[in-house]
Order: C-alpha cells, then structure tokens, then sequence
C-alpha cells in the first residue's frame, strides 16, 4: 500500500509528460527532421532549462507543449490529461522570444489585456494591474506606451502580461536573448523573486549557458539537430538565488565547467548542420 501511494503521489506532480515527441517539417525542397524522440518530464513547482545550440529543436518542443505546432510522433501530457495541437490549455502562460506589446497600448493597458479577455474589469483590474506594475518595477510608467521604453522595460511587460492571469505553467523561448547582458541579469531577478512567490511549472527555454545555471532546478541538455536529449543535470544551487553573487560561487563554476564540456560538443556539431 505504502508504493502505491507513494507512486500515485509521484504521478500527481509531474504536470508536463513528453514522450517520445518527434517532429519532421515539410519543405519545398524536401524534409527535415527537427526533433528526434524527446522524453522528459517537469514536476509540479518545478523550473527545468531546454538547454542547447541553435536549431537542437528546443523551440520546436516548446512550441509542441504550447500546441502551437503539432508532432509528427509521441505526445505530451499536461496535468496526465493528452494536449491537442491548436487547442490552448487554459492554465498555461507562454512568453516569446520578442515582447509582443501592443503599439497603441499603455504599459497598463498591455498588462491588463489577459484580464480584459477573462472579462476582468472594474476594481478587480486595476487592482492587480497596479500590483503587477510595482512588482516588475514599473512604477511610473502605466501610462507610457512601448514605444518610450528600453528593451528590457518592454521584456517586463511582456512578461507581467503573462503572469498577471496566474498561469501555472509558464513557457518561455528565450525571452531574454536579445537584452544586454546586465539587463539580463537584472530580468533573472525579476523572474526568479515572481517565481519565487508563485512557484509555477516552468519550461525556458535558452542557449545561454549561465543563464540555465541561474534560473533552473535542472537542464535538459539537448543534442544537435535533430534534437534529442543529451543529458539533464541537476542544478543544486541554494535558493533564494542572487543572479550576480549566484555566479560567484565556486559550485556555480564547477557546474558550469561541467555542463559546458558537453554543450560544446553540441556546438561543434552544430556548424555542419
């Protein structure tokens, strides 16, 4: 009785299930094959790094969860239930590679578009509008349209667009790679002090090494194309974590010396593809 309870618990926090996802494209000129029997799985609170070089099929997988692209082989299971390509599953927040802020939308506008399709208004709406402005640290601007922003300003919208419906898995493709890096890093602790509150299910997506070793519980190490897992790594970092004093750590380093070996291979691969 003890293992059966024990394994029903274990099943019960796993939310997202890959399975053998696989996924060819269909081109003018033929086929290509993006990603190659991908099986893994995020536990229940859980912050897991897609880690690998350009075009290992991290996205493609990402956007497979997301059921944004349909796979040719397997299937993903969120919360055990199937998820079927083109159908969004309510709980799930994604953030893109670019901000996707509406041009002729204030700051609170944009932030408050989530709750405005949830039929959200009134006192309720401004209310967590307001909240969600301060905890991104843009306080002063509700009225600023995106244009008038820095990159990293208009990454926090973005962002605090997404969490600001309380998804509880959050989905994130690079959302970070075009910022400098001391905006970055200063987008690692905005994400890592709201995850620390909330403690959603997170899938990130990233070719950037320290950054996977900053955010997450564990790496998926994904090989080159077609994409398949290398190797995962787990990530025993205390937290709550610094981003700048995190990385000073000597077993910040000893983790880094190791991951990379391997992620460096991958790159290497990745130049005849």
């Amino acid at each position: 009785m003890k293992q059966t309870v024990q394994s029903r618990s274990a099943v019960e926090a796993l939310r997202i299930d890959v399975r053998n996802l696989g996924k060819i494209f269909d081109l003018p000129v033929g086929s290509l094959e993006a990603v190659r029997n991908v099986s893994f799985s995020a536990r229940r609170g859980e912050f897991v790094a897609l880690l690998g070089p350009s075009g290992s099929g991290k996205s493609t997988v990402l956007n497979m969860v997301a059921t944004l692209i349909s796979p040719t082989t397997g299937s993903i299971l969120i919360d055990g239930v199937p998820v079927r390509p083109g159908k969004a599953v309510p709980h799930v927040g994604y953030v893109f590679q670019r901000d996707t802020l509406f041009p002729w939308r204030t700051v609170g506008d944009n932030i408050g578009y989530g709750l405005d399709l949830r039929g959200i208004r009134g006192a309720e709406r401004e209310l967590r509008v307001r909240a969600a402005i301060e905890q991104a640290g843009l306080k002063g601007f509700t009225d600023n349209y995106p244009s008038t922003l820095s990159g990293g300003m208009r990454q926090r919208v973005s962002l605090m667009r997404t969490l600001i419906v309380e998804p509880e898995i959050l989905l994130m493709d690079e959302p970070f790679g075009a910022l400098d890096t001391h905006t970055k890093i200063d987008m690692h602790e905005v994400l890592l002090r709201l995850w620390d509150r909330s403690q959603q299910t997170v899938l990130f997506v990233t070719h950037d090494l320290g950054e996977a070793l900053t955010l997450a519980d564990r790496i998926i190490l994904f090989s080159a194309r077609p994409g398949g897992i290398k190797d995962m790594f787990e990530v025993d970092l205390p937290r709550p974590r610094d981003p700048v004093r995190v990385r000073e750590t000597a077993r910040f380093g000893e983790l880094y010396q190791r991951i990379w070996h391997s992620l460096g291979e991958e790159f290497i691969k990745g130049r005849g593809t």
